[in-house]
């Protein structure tokens, strides 16, 4: 290891030292600090959104606190260190690209994902023989990812085995069908438990089509998100600047204002 991986490792270790660390640290477990780890992830991803190599530099920092916080929990269980993570991920990494490490070569990207694909099916088969379990298809996707992201790769491990749609206009008739669901839920009263339902139908159905046009929905989420975020603060500005209250206007005034900066933008 570096010099600066091993101090921050000593580091890690004082901050959970039974008679010495901060007591904030000790009594922290894994569940407890599985949140901050989804947070630190997701907070990297926005450095990247915004092209801020400063904060990149210090997110991943962040997230790599957490790689050894993890680490340090699990080695004083006497399960694993940060030399078997670090260990285990590349062995993983050498098994995966055989035509870097082997032999085997690859026309392009595409073949590569593929390749990747069945070297993970094959090795969640094994993992399940071992266990005396039986494997199936949708193995492996994790319960914890965003459910938009869960989503995608739920339909894209079904659709490895043939249950897809054939093309993108029949999942236009699906995404119209579960609209005329949630139309007809309403018309009865709109009872929660029957709108929850069919709106995830709905969003199932979105993360489909994005699926489809090889769009990540969670990316694409996500930019929206940022255009909303974007723009209204571009029509609060303007009504700040006219001396206008804005949650005072009307909504057709909000509309007219929300049209200006969308044809600013363009």
């Amino acid at each position: 290891m570096s010099n600066e991986t091993d101090r921050l490792l000593q580091v890690m270790a004082r901050l959970r030292d039974p008679q010495t660390g901060c007591p904030w640290d000790i009594e922290q477990n894994f569940a407890t600090i599985a949140p901050y780890t989804i947070e630190e992830a997701y907070e990297v991803a926005d450095a990247i959104e915004q092209s801020d190599m400063a904060a990149l530099k210090e997110e991943l920092g962040d997230l790599l606190l957490q790689v050894a916080y993890h680490a340090r929990m699990a080695e004083e269980e006497h399960a694993f260190d940060f030399e078997d993570v670090a260990r285990t991920i590349a062995d993983k990494m050498i098994r995966r690209h055989p035509h870097v490490f082997g032999e085997e070569t690859v026309a392009d990207a595409a073949a590569q994902t593929a390749n990747w694909e069945a070297q993970k099916a094959a090795e969640r088969a094994a993992k399940a023989q071992n266990d005396g379990q039986e494997t199936g298809v949708l193995d492996g996707v994790p319960r914890a990812l965003p459910a938009l992201m869960r989503a995608e790769k739920l339909s894209r491990r079904a659709a490895r085995v043939g249950f897809d749609w054939p093309n993108s206009a029949q999942i236009f008739d699906k995404i119209e069908e579960e609209l005329g669901e949630i139309r007809e839920v309403i018309a009865e009263g709109g009872e929660h438990g029957r709108m929850e339902d069919e709106i995830g139908d709905l969003l199932f159905c979105a993360a489909n089509l994005a699926r489809h046009f090889k769009v990540d929905p969670e990316t694409a989420l996500r930019t929206a998100n940022a255009k909303f975020e974007r723009r209204f603060r571009a029509m609060e500005a303007g009504f700040r600047e006219r001396g206008r209250d804005f949650a005072g206007a009307t909504l057709e005034e909000k509309e007219s204002a929300w049209q200006d900066v969308k044809a600013d933008e363009d």
